[in-house]
């Protein structure tokens, strides 16, 4: 058994040490916790990984090249320009 790349030895030396700082009283609590605590960080993980590819599947418009513009640009009618001359201005007195 290896969790996290520690053994069962590991893990049993861990406990102990664990048993003697805290207490036989306060380990359950702790180890439920961090339990709790694991168990929210491998969902969080998750999500972030289905919402990473969802977004790398999702298909994207293509970005026109500068050549396609500038055909597109050539192609199409262009307006003049409105001058000065041609709005009517107010005297205002």
């Amino acid at each position: 058994m290896s969790v996290f790349g520690v053994g069962l030895p590991e893990m049993a030396v861990i406990a102990v040490i664990g048993l003697l700082v805290f207490g036989p009283k306060k380990l359950p609590e702790l180890g439920r916790t961090l339990g709790k605590t694991l168990k929210a960080f491998q969902s969080a993980s998750q999500e972030f990984s289905n919402a990473v590819m969802a977004e790398t599947n999702t298909v994207e418009t293509p970005v026109p090249t500068t050549q396609q513009i500038t055909s597109k640009a050539a192609s199409s009618p262009v307006e003049p320009a409105n001058t000065p001359e041609q709005h009517s201005v107010e005297d205002k007195d």
